[in-house]
């Protein structure tokens, strides 16, 4: 069993503070901002495959809220699994909350630029919840939510899987990574919002499930 989990004053979660304060304050000062419009520029120009198109549109949809919520809930009505689920849907709503009033803070605008691709299914929307924001977290990109989302549901199933499969478990991590990149393909985010979203997503998950004692669930149990 890989211990990867972190209390509020280990180097871990000092380490990932300080990064995503940083990542914070260049968002604020707009510093990056026509490097990364530039990179999503040239990322366009490779759209127009249906087959990648819709395939990048499924798995952008994947990172949704109500995409996530069902899993969670499995895993929670299934008693070997129960506090693996709690701690995926307490994680849910307090990265959604946070990323939405962080939006509304940070206040950076996600990407207007014109769609290249194939026409999809359905039209990408983004994502935020925030309840005194005034809607203002809808048009704000900073930091992502599918990114954290997806980093925080990647780092919980690493922990608990890594004890059966410790050699191919980390194989996971590609799903955080091709979600992030899915949020600058379909151009709902700049690249430094998916970083920050992914930083914040794993401090997180890292934090509450140490709060939430995931990892009594390995401890062998008494007779």
């Amino acid at each position: 069993m890989q211990n990867i989990l972190f209390g509020i004053r280990s180097r871990p979660f000092i380490l990932l503070t300080i990064l995503f304060l940083i990542c914070t304050f260049v968002a604020l000062s707009g510093s990056t901002f026509e490097a990364e419009k530039q990179f999503m520029t040239n990322i366009q120009k490779s759209a127009g495959n249906p087959s990648i198109d819709y395939t990048i549109w499924l798995l952008t949809e994947s990172g949704n809220v109500f995409v996530m919520l069902p899993f969670s809930i499995v895993l929670l009505i299934i008693r070997k699994t129960r506090r693996i689920g709690m701690i995926l849907l307490i994680l849910l709503v307090v990265s959604s909350i946070l990323t939405g009033y962080l939006k509304c803070g940070v206040d950076r605008d996600r990407p207007f630029l014109d769609w290249l691709g194939s026409e999809l299914p359905f039209e990408v929307e983004p994502d935020s919840f925030s309840l005194f924001c005034e809607g203002r977290s809808w048009t704000a990109g900073f930091p992502s939510g599918h990114a954290a989302r997806s980093a925080m549901f990647a780092f919980v199933l690493v922990y608990v899987l890594s004890e059966k499969f410790p050699r191919g478990v980390h194989l996971i991590w590609v799903y955080p990574i091709l979600m992030s990149f899915s949020r600058i393909y379909v151009l709902q985010h700049y690249p430094l919002d998916v970083i920050g979203g992914s930083i914040l997503g794993i401090l997180l998950a890292g934090y509450v499930s140490k709060r939430l004692k995931l990892d009594d669930m390995f401890l062998p149990r008494k007779i």
